[in-house]
């Protein structure tokens, strides 16, 4: 039988196995020359992982060190085919989308962006948004593998109102630098410097051009460091990809001025910048109380959305049984995605099991410490919480976190 075909390919797929073609080459050059040996004849291309069904992403181009060092240093590129895009259109998107999801849209006007939740009857998490305004519509970067039904079953709500849903995820497509130099970077592909002037914080945005393609820039530092997100027809990707591959630092000895970057290096960057993910740290089964996102995603002051009895209940009367929180290892061990927690008893050993790892890595910025995430249940939650995590058979000590956000950030914020 054969495998379901993912939702999409990524229109630079043939680009980044060039590239890791070439940087093969060069490393089997370097052996054969220090060694002595035959040339290698193998042919190596990127590494990719499947994201789901929705995609296969770029795990890792070069090395995951170097990735990681741009992201904190310099200005890292990243291909997401993962990601999905909704457009509203018409004269009343504003007023439907308020009434619909958990963000206050009152102010939401052209140039800015806000994250929100899209919640079903009961109070779940159907999607996680990062919605953009510009000047006829809003855009709404989510999962590519849950825009159809997102399309769905806001749709279900239309009657009589002037808005048009629209599946964009062929059409458009999401790529992003981050990193201290990411605005640098866009001035030296001739981005207008009035765009980038107010790209200078967190949950802006801008209609303007890159490279001469039309594109929205969208402000989010989801890395810890300076974060720019560009939607753009799908078509246009690779022009833009180009240009900012075949900027070089002259003074530097012809330096890139960017580095293409992969999954690896980004999951590093988001769990040490402290940003659970959905589809990862948390899904559709959870409630908006437990994915330790709550400030970000849900207002408490609008009016009535679909799912907000069950949010408002959470908040004034009740705990949610679990909360996604942050962990660090005590010893260095490096417990995996799927790793138990159980509660620390007093003998060094483990009581009742209290949770799972969700996501971990292995952090540059804490001295090579292991950070994470978890899903604990609620009573274990309290910064400082000591447990036991089951690492390879052995129990090791875990340490919860009042947030990895309090992690320095890394970063400038101007083009200069």
């Amino acid at each position: 039988m054969n495998a379901q075909p993912f939702l999409a390919e990524s229109p630079l797929r043939s680009r980044h196995d060039a590239v890791a073609a070439r940087e093969t080459g060069r490393r089997s050059a370097a052996v054969t020359a220090a060694r002595g040996e035959g040339a290698a004849t193998r042919r190596s291309s990127a590494g990719w992982i499947a994201w789901g069904t929705a995609a296969e992403v770029l795990a890792v181009c070069d090395s995951v060190e170097t990735e990681y060092a741009a992201i904190r240093r310099g200005a890292a590129i990243f291909d997401l085919p993962q990601r999905g895009t909704i457009e509203v259109r018409g004269a009343d998107r504003i007023d439907f989308l308020q009434r619909m999801i958990t963000q206050d849209l009152r102010a939401l006007q052209p140039g800015r962006s806000v994250r929100s939740f899209w919640l079903n009857r009961k109070g779940r998490i159907e999607a996680d948004m990062l919605l953009s305004a510009v000047s006829d519509r809003i855009i709404i970067d989510l999962p590519r593998a849950v825009a159809a039904s997102t399309i769905a079953s806001l749709g279900a709500f239309l009657f009589s109102e002037d808005v048009q849903i629209i599946d964009a995820s062929q059409s458009l497509y999401r790529i992003a630098v981050h990193g201290p130099r990411a605005l640098a970077l866009l001035a030296d592909c001739a981005v207008d410097s009035a765009a980038l002037d107010g790209l200078v914080r967190d949950g802006a945005c801008a209609e303007t051009k890159v490279a001469g393609v039309p594109v929205v820039l969208t402000r989010c530092d989801t890395l810890g460091t300076v974060g720019i997100e560009l939607s753009l027809a799908a078509s246009d990707a690779p022009r833009v990809w180009d240009a900012w591959t075949s900027l070089h630092d002259v003074a530097a000895g012809g330096v890139p001025r960017a580095r293409v970057c992969g999954w690896l290096a980004m999951n590093i960057a988001r769990i040490e910048a402290g940003e659970p993910m959905f589809e990862i740290d948390f899904g559709t089964a959870a409630l908006p109380h437990e994915t330790g996102l709550i400030e970000s995603r849900v207002s408490m002051t609008k009016g009535c959305y679909l799912g907000q009895e069950v949010v408002a209940r959470m908040q004034s009367l009740g705990k949610p049984k679990q909360v996604v929180c942050a962990l660090r290892m005590d010893e260095g061990a490096f417990p995996v995605e799927g790793s138990q927690l159980f509660v620390a008893s007093g003998d060094g050993g483990a009581g009742d099991e209290v949770g799972v790892i969700t996501s971990s890595t292995v952090s540059p910025m804490l001295g090579s410490a292991v950070i994470g995430f978890a899903t604990i249940r609620q009573a274990h939650t309290a910064p400082d919480t000591k447990l036991r995590a089951l690492c390879g058979g052995q129990l090791v000590h875990a340490t919860v976190q009042a947030s990895l956000r309090s992690l320095p950030a890394v970063g400038e914020g101007s083009a200069a």
